[in-house]
């Protein structure tokens, strides 16, 4: 038979009352120390000895002492109350403060160009928070998983939840390395990427990554191949760099790489704007400091992190 775990309403009422008056052996001194009427003090004393089906306390006009139940039962239930009364300070302190352990999953790509700076300037104006970094592509549940917030590229956010921009639109730019284009003619249109070996993605959800080609202001997507299926920019990027293909990334994260002359762009009338990297975080109804921290931080320091390697567009 499937044994009943569920806590009964008022299972805990009585115990403060009960453990006041073991302390003290004294009704009146419980009373005093909590701040209500010896009577109120006997009553919960009274409903607890009655929940429990024993007496708790032997009673005379003179003393209160306790029963062996009542021993028994203080022995197990003070340290079980100081440890709620420790955990209530402390879950109190976390909802009072910014304090504790702020956890964000993002991209790997997103670390060096988006977070670095904006992590270093809030841990200085936030000592007391440890902020940890789950670097990876694949999106997960941010309640289930444990972490207070995300960041990702803005398509790829859920339209239920409330995102606050870290960096301007950017390009979605085509790249590829000298070594790759020595003896290769530089592709002028779309439609020649056909005879080029081009890099791809595989996103978490599985799928194989589309290119996207602005078409007169029209974004439309393009079927490639070649000789790589990477599962996240950086090792695409890297690849590119050695020669392997074109590589179609986000502009920020190849920006070093092109004025190194590792890179070249090409197709640049084609390159389509993505809408860039927000931090993205459930509608709670009641927020806790350190998310709240470190929101405010990011609107006070807005595209800080990007400012020296995205070409903002105006907005």
């Amino acid at each position: 038979m499937k044994q009943n775990f569920t806590v009964r309403q008022g299972a805990l009422d009585g115990l403060e009352a009960f453990l006041s008056v073991a302390q003290h052996r004294s009704f009146r001194k419980a009373a005093a120390e909590l701040n209500v009427t010896p009577s109120a003090i006997s009553q919960a004393v009274r409903t607890l000895e009655s929940r429990i089906g024993t007496a708790l306390f032997t009673r005379t006009t003179r003393s209160v002492g306790l029963t062996e139940a009542g021993e028994r039962f203080l022995s197990r239930a003070k340290p079980a109350f100081e440890e709620l009364v420790a955990a209530s300070a402390v879950a109190q302190d976390l909802g009072q403060r910014p304090t504790g352990r702020l956890r964000l999953s993002v991209p790997r790509a997103v670390v060096p160009i988006v977070l670095e700076p904006l992590i270093a300037s809030f841990s200085k104006a936030y000592p007391e928070v440890e902020v940890e970094i789950a670097a990876s592509e694949k999106f997960v549940d941010l309640a289930a998983a444990g972490f207070d917030a995300g960041i990702r590229m803005g398509q790829f956010i859920a339209a239920d939840m409330i995102a606050v921009r870290l960096t301007p639109p950017f390009r979605l730019t085509i790249v590829g390395s000298p070594s790759y284009f020595a003896g290769r003619k530089l592709p002028e249109l779309p439609d020649d990427l056909r005879h080029h070996a081009c890099l791809r993605m595989r996103r978490s959800n599985g799928a194989l990554a589309l290119w996207s080609i602005n078409d007169n202001g029209n974004v439309i997507e393009a079927a490639v191949a070649g000789p790589l299926i990477a599962h996240d920019f950086p090792t695409m990027l890297g690849a590119a760099v050695e020669g392997m293909g074109l590589a179609q990334v986000p502009e920020p994260i190849a920006v070093d790489q092109i004025k190194a002359g590792k890179l070249m762009e090409v197709l640049k009338p084609f390159a389509p704007m993505g809408p860039g990297v927000f931090l993205y975080y459930p509608n709670h109804h009641q927020m806790t400091p350190k998310l709240r921290a470190f929101i405010d931080h990011v609107k006070k320091h807005p595209h800080s992190a990007s400012k020296a390697r995205i070409h903002d567009n105006g907005e």
